[in-house]
C-alpha cells in the first residue's frame, strides 16, 4: 500500500502563528526546558547503580545488582517513549524481544542482556544528560532574551540611567528611557518567532534520536507490520465472510420467501381461472403485490451490498441518501478534494449506514451529524449523536464488524460513546489503497 501524498500549498503553510496555536509546540517547550533534572537524575542513577554492581560483582552480590540496574534503565526508557510521545507526538513502541514462556529469572535476565534493545536503551538514557543541558540552555537562552527584549520599555526605567547602549560606528546610541526602547518590541516578538521554530526543530531532531534508539530497528519494524497486515487480512476475510452469510440470510428469509410465495398465488390462479375467474383474478393481483414487495427487498439487499449511487455520484450524494432515510434529522458535510478509492469509499459508506443505523435503533438521539474530511493521508469519518451513550464494540456486534471492515484495509475505527453520551464513531481510513 503506498500512502504518500503530496501536500497542499495550505499544508505546507506553518506560520508563527499556527506554531502558536498548536499545542505540540508548548508541550515541546516545556520538555526542553524541565527535562534537564531527569537526565541528570537517569545520569547519577545509572554511574551509581552501576559503578557499584560492577565494583561487587566478585562477590557475586553485583551480578545482582546488574540485573536489577537493567530492569530500571528498561524501565526508564519505556518512560521516556510515554514522555517522547507526550511531548514531541512521535509513537514508539517497545523493542524488546519476548520473554520465553515459563523461563526462571535467569534465562529472563539473559534474553534482556543479549537484547541489543536494551543497550540502545542504556546509550539514550546517557545521551539524554548532555542533550537536555544543551537544550535547557538553549531555550532558556531564547525564551529569556525574547523576554527581556520585549520588557525592555518597562525594565529601564529601574536602571540607572544610561545604563543600556549600543554602539554604532563609533558612536554610542543610548537606551535609557521607554521611548527609546519601544523598538525593542517588535524585535523581542521576531526572537520568539524564531524561538518557536527552533523549539519545534529541536524536538523534531530529539524524537527522530529517541525513535532511532528506542524504537524497533528496522527488520523488527518489518516483522510488525507484517503481523498487522495478517490480522487486518484475517479481520477483513471475517468480515467478509459473515457479510455473505448475511447476504444468504436476507435471501433466503426474504426475498426467496416472496417469490415463492408469489409462485404458490400464481399457480393456485392458473388452477382457477376457468372454473373461478374472480378468485383467480384476486390471487393474481396478489401476486402482483407481492413480486413488487420483492423487487423492494432486492433493491434494499442491492443497496446494502454496493449502492448504485455510490458508485455513479460519489459519497456525498451517497450519504445525504442514507441521511434522508434516518428517523432523527442528520447534517452531512462531505469535504473531500477528490474521490477515494472504491474501497476506501464503500467502506466509508457501511460505516456512516450502520452507525445511523444504531442511531435510529438505540440511541434515543434528537440530532446526528455525519463528516468527512481528508487529513493529508487519511479519510476521516465521524458519526456523532447527542443520544444516551454507552455503545461498544462488543465482538459479534455491528461496531465490531464496522472495526474488522475498516481493518481490513488497514484503517481504524474508534467509538467514543460515555453513558449519557454524546457518541461519536470515527473511522480513520488510507486515502490511498
Amino acid at each position: 500500500m503506498n500512502t504518500t501524498l503530496e501536500m497542499t500549498p495550505s499544508q505546507r503553510r506553518f506560520g508563527p502563528l499556527r506554531l502558536v496555536r498548536d499545542p505540540l509546540t508548548w508541550r515541546s517547550a516545556a520538555y526542553l526546558l524541565l527535562h534537564f533534572p531527569l537526565g541528570l537524575a537517569y545520569f547519577v542513577a545509572l554511574v551509581v547503580a552501576l559503578s557499584v554492581s560492577a565494583g561487587t560483582v566478585i562477590i557475586w552480590v553485583g551480578v545482582v545488582g546488574l540485573a536489577l540496574t537493567m530492569i530500571l534503565w528498561r524501565a526508564f526508557a519505556m518512560f521516556e517513549r510515554r514522555l517522547v510521545r507526550a511531548a514531541f507526538g512521535v509513537e514508539i513502541r517497545d523493542p524488546y524481544r519476548p520473554m520465553p514462556n515459563g523461563a526462571n529469572l535467569f534465562r529472563k535476565w539473559r534474553t534482556m542482556a543479549v537484547d541489543p534493545a536494551t543497550w540502545k536503551d542504556l546509550v539514550y538514557l546517557f545521551l539524554v544528560f548532555p542533550l537536555g543541558t544543551a537544550e535547557f540552555a538553549l531555550s532558556v537562552g531564547l525564551w529569556s532574551a525574547s523576554a527581556a527584549l520585549v520588557a525592555m520599555p518597562l525594565t529601564i526605567n529601574w536602571q540607572n540611567a544610561g545604563f543600556m547602549y549600543l554602539t554604532v560606528g563609533g558612536q554610542q546610541i543610548w537606551f535609557d528611557n521607554t521611548i527609546a526602547t519601544l523598538p525593542a518590541i517588535p524585535l523581542g516578538l521576531a526572537l520568539a518567532g524564531v524561538t518557536l521554530y527552533v523549539v519545534r526543530g529541536v524536538g523534531y531532531a530529539h524524537g527522530a534520536l529517541a525513535r532511532y534508539l528506542l524504537g524497533p530497528n528496522e527488520t523488527q519494524a518489518l516483522r510488525a507490520r507484517t503481523a498487522q497486515l495478517q490480522a487486518s487480512r484475517a479481520r477483513g476475510v471475517d468480515a467478509a465472510e459473515a457479510e455473505r452469510r448475511r447476504i444468504e440470510r436476507d435471501l433466503h428469509d426474504g426475498a426467496q420467501q416472496q417469490l415463492l410465495a408469489v409462485a404458490m398465488d400464481l399457480g393456485r390462479a392458473r388452477a382457477k381461472l376457468e372454473t373461478d375467474p374472480a378468485a383467480a383474478q384476486e390471487l393474481i393481483q396478489q401476486a402482483h403485490a407481492g413480486a413488487k414487495e420483492a423487487i423492494v427487498e432486492l433493491r434494499n439487499l442491492a443497496r446494502g451490498i454496493y449502492p448504485a449511487i455510490l458508485t455513479d455520484r460519489g459519497l456525498d450524494a451517497a450519504i445525504s441518501a442514507v441521511a434522508a432515510r434516518a428517523h432523527v434529522p442528520v447534517t452531512v458535510d462531505v469535504d473531500l478534494p477528490t474521490r477515494p478509492p472504491a474501497a476506501v469509499e464503500s467502506i466509508a459508506y457501511f460505516i456512516v449506514s450502520e452507525a445511523l443505523t444504531n442511531v435510529t435503533k438505540y440511541a434515543r438521539a434528537t440530532h446526528a451529524s455525519v463528516r468527512i474530511t481528508r487529513d493529508q493521508t487519511w479519510i476521516v469519518v465521524e458519526v456523532s449523536d447527542n443520544g444516551v451513550g454507552g455503545a461498544t464494540a462488543a465482538p459479534g456486534g455491528g461496531l465490531a464488524g464496522l472495526a474488522d471492515r475498516a481493518a481490513g484495509i488497514d484503517g481504524i475505527l474508534t467509538v467514543n460513546s460515555p453513558q449519557g453520551g454524546p457518541t461519536v464513531i470515527r473511522a480513520d481510513l488510507p486515502a490511498v489503497w
